[in-house]
């Protein structure tokens, strides 16, 4: 083949993490060039499931830098996945061996069940921003009206409800004053009537058209009586209508103030709707998407749950695709070779180091006999140095004759103030402690030489 088409076939294997060099069965290729295969798709799956999280997140705001993080999220992911497809589990135990049985460990569970709780953690994280902006309309229209029973429970129990509350006892407050001075013009009003009607009979029985049926109206009459009480009712009416207005003044402070404060509680009512409508739209995030969704689930199971959760566990299963096909591919051809290169240069370093050590020990052992010949060797020259020195001392003192004052000198208890060096050379000019003079020591008499 030639070598820039292998160098294309090759490049899925290493986007998988495997050794070309060991993949050497076309079954081999084919299951990690698939491998390497559903890596770069879950890449692209990653990265804009990353970025729709990101876009959820910030309410759809659609943030440019969500192009950045989505793609960090991927090569967390694929990286995870590339260590497991290209591990494989040796085994160092007996080098020696060359059944293929021994050449793998078991597999360890804690390392798929791993990448099974990330898949599943990933699914939560990616999966779910997709399948929120796939529904996204009806998610729309419910968080709507999440947000209207929202709104009128704020209004019941929240401080609008307080204020609305506050604002119907002013109201009551203004209508019981407005009660009471429109009891009193009323009362004014009715007797007016009353002084209208009498005086109107008075009249019609001053021209003879009355009860007596007598025309005029002396004094003390019955046509006087009725003018004297429609006189009187007129009166009780003008003093009602005093009493009214004094009434009206005295409630004039408390209706102001009520107007205020009315009128103040009424802006802040508005404001704070308009502050609460805000925040509750603005509760519109991944969590209120994702609890809205699953109210769609739970709701309409057939129209929108059963394709929710398919989508779903496909793009899990996608998610753990790579592993999946690494976790049933064990003990194939290519972790056989790879289990045998590794095995035999671990084989050598042992015995490399085996034999380390044993150059170390003989190098040892060499030096430590050197070191003991030294030794040997230096004591026995010692030896030699103190037996000439005393056969030459033991030679001196026979050859050659002391006087007796050199011998007291020496016999001396050494308080003297000058060296032993001195009192020889210069004789009787010592100024020592000695009584008398040492006196040269005589010339050594010629001796033959002995043989």
């Amino acid at each position: 083949m030639p070598k820039g088409r292998r160098d294309r076939r090759d490049v899925l294997l290493r986007v998988a993490n495997v050794n070309p060099a060991s993949v050497t069965t076309h079954t081999d290729r084919v299951l990690y060039s698939a491998i390497g295969v559903f890596v770069l798709l879950y890449f692209v799956y990653a990265t804009i499931g990353g970025a729709a999280f990101i876009d959820a997140g910030s309410n759809y705001a659609h943030p440019w830098y969500r192009w950045l993080v989505g793609p960090l999220v991927a090569a967390g992911v694929v990286a995870y996945d590339r260590a497991v497809v290209g591990r494989v589990a040796i085994s160092y135990d007996d080098l020696e061996s060359t059944d293929p049985k021994t050449f793998l460990k078991k597999p360890t569970i804690g390392l798929y069940a791993g990448r099974l709780g990330l898949a599943l953690l990933f699914a939560v994280l990616i999966t779910e921003p997709l399948m929120l902006s796939r529904y996204q309309g009806e998610i729309d229209a419910r968080l709507n009206e999440v947000h209207n029973q929202q709104l009128s429970k704020i209004d019941r129990t929240g401080v609008v409800g307080t204020w609305t509350t506050r604002i119907a006892q002013l109201k009551q407050e203004t209508a019981a004053d407005d009660a009471a001075v429109r009891s009193l013009t009323d009362s004014a009003g009715q007797k007016r009537q009353d002084a209208r009607r009498l005086y109107q009979q008075a009249v019609d029985d001053s021209a003879g058209n009355g009860v007596t049926r007598a025309a005029g109206c002396p004094s003390g009459g019955y046509c006087d009586q009725l003018v004297r009480r429609s006189r009187s009712l007129d009166d009780e009416a003008a003093s009602l209508d005093v009493q009214a207005g004094r009434l009206l003044d005295t409630q004039r402070s408390g209706r102001s103030a009520r107007a205020d404060e009315q009128a103040e509680l009424t802006r802040r009512i508005a404001e704070q709707r308009e502050a609460n409508d805000v925040a509750v739209k603005a509760d519109a995030g991944f969590g209120a998407r994702t609890a809205a969704m699953w109210h769609l689930v739970t709701s309409d199971f057939w129209g929108v749950g059963v394709f929710y959760l398919g989508i779903t566990l496909l793009l899990v299963a996608l998610d753990c695709a790579a592993v999946g096909l690494k976790f049933a591919s064990r003990g194939n051809a290519y972790e056989r070779n790879e289990a045998r290169s590794a095995r035999r240069r671990e084989h050598e370093a042992t015995l490399i180091h085996e034999r380390e050590i044993q150059d170390a020990r003989t190098y040892g052992e060499a030096m430590a006999r050197v070191v003991a010949d030294g030794i040997e060797a230096a004591t026995h020259d010692v030896e030699v140095a103190r037996d000439s020195a005393e056969r030459a001392s033991a030679v001196l003192r026979t050859s050659v004759v002391v006087p007796d004052e050199v011998r007291e000198l020496t016999a001396h208890n050494g308080r003297h103030h000058r060296s032993l060096r001195a009192e020889l050379l210069h004789g009787s000019e010592s100024v020592g402690r000695h009584r008398r003079a040492l006196h040269a020591l005589p010339s050594e008499p010629d001796r033959a030489p002995t043989e």
